[in-house]
């Protein structure tokens, strides 16, 4: 006796198995190349990496959703598991709205792990099936976020080796700067 052939078999019992969907979000404003490295690294672990940018209208960002939403398709352009989406409210309700198993975060030190964590307590109780996975930062990378790179750009630092190509021009015309 040979296995079922043909339409029988298919569908006899058998489950896909569950895509692995994770969710990497924040402003990005501006991303990061500490962003894009927890990015690269994150996305061969899961099926899929949805870089999601967190919208607040309330809140004015220094570059427009529009800007950022550009950037990250530009960044994500070279890793084919990884799309560009925008989420308002909780982050959990959107992970279980595309069906993500997983949040995907970055850590560079102590303070940001006990931030993470207490985050990813509260949103493991209130979706226990999202899981939030932690990537530490490159070690060249730990000095670098968003909020640092504006600082420096505002008073004409050198930000070029802090974010990637895509994110320089937008942001130093967002200073009036370029």
């Amino acid at each position: 006796m040979g296995a079922p052939s043909g339409a029988a078999a298919e569908g006899a019992g058998e489950q896909r198995p569950r895509r692995r969907i994770a969710v990497y979000a924040g402003s990005f404003d501006p991303v990061t190349n500490g962003h894009v490295d927890i990015l690269g690294r994150g996305a061969p672990l899961f099926d899929e990496v949805v870089l999601a940018v967190g919208h607040n209208p309330a809140k004015r960002g220094l570059l427009s959703l529009e800007q950022r939403l550009d950037i990250l398709r530009a960044v994500a352009a070279p890793l084919p598991n990884v799309r560009v989406d925008v989420f308002e409210g909780l982050l959990v309700d959107y992970c279980r709205r595309i069906g993500a198993m997983a949040i995907l975060r970055g850590l560079r030190t102590v303070t940001d792990f006990e931030f993470e964590f207490k985050i990813g307590l509260a949103n493991r109780d209130m979706a226990p099936q999202v899981e939030t996975v932690f990537l530490f930062t490159d070690p060249n990378l730990l000095f670098v976020s968003s909020s640092l790179v504006r600082e420096i750009a505002s008073y004409g630092g050198d930000v070029s080796r802090y974010v990637p190509e895509a994110a320089l021009r937008p942001l130093l015309g967002a200073l009036g700067r370029g």
